[in-house]
């Protein structure tokens, strides 16, 4: 499979759009604490995560296209070994196709959200190719 690019729209699956949409009007409590207070708004380190973005079969909880990084958040039903099997698969086609997968469980994003914001940031800091894309002037 090609790798996610502009060309190809990152893999983007329009067929899971209206899936997606649901499931952002519906987070669970630690992915609603991971945008609020880390990822949207282009808190982390200025770039811009987007929810519920799917990815080829999947839906990924966040997703940042400038640095082909895909943050997902586990919750108790990813305990049982069949959801391991599951996520381990999910994560490889996903990196097939450039991506990174940091995963993190919701106890960890409820009780260490300051620890959690702090990995993310030292993984862009070491991985960032580029970047963030500067904000548009307005009126231009």
């Amino acid at each position: 499979m090609t790798k996610a690019s502009p060309q190809n729209n990152y893999h983007y699956n329009k067929n899971l759009q209206s899936y997606a949409n649901q499931l952002r009007k519906n987070m669970t409590k630690g992915e609603a604490c991971l945008w609020k207070y880390v990822l949207g708004r282009k808190q982390m380190k200025g770039y811009q995560f987007r929810r519920q973005r799917p990815v080829l079969n999947y839906i990924a909880d966040f997703m940042c296209r400038e640095l082909l990084l895909i943050i997902e958040v586990d919750g108790i039903t990813h305990d049982d070994a069949e959801a391991q099997i599951k996520d381990k698969k999910r994560t490889a086609n996903l990196e097939a196709i450039g991506f990174t997968v940091i995963r993190f469980s919701d106890w960890e994003i409820l009780n260490r959200i300051t620890d959690v914001s702090i990995m993310i940031g030292q993984w862009i800091e070491e991985h960032a190719i580029c970047p963030p894309p500067s904000p548009r002037q307005r009126g231009r």
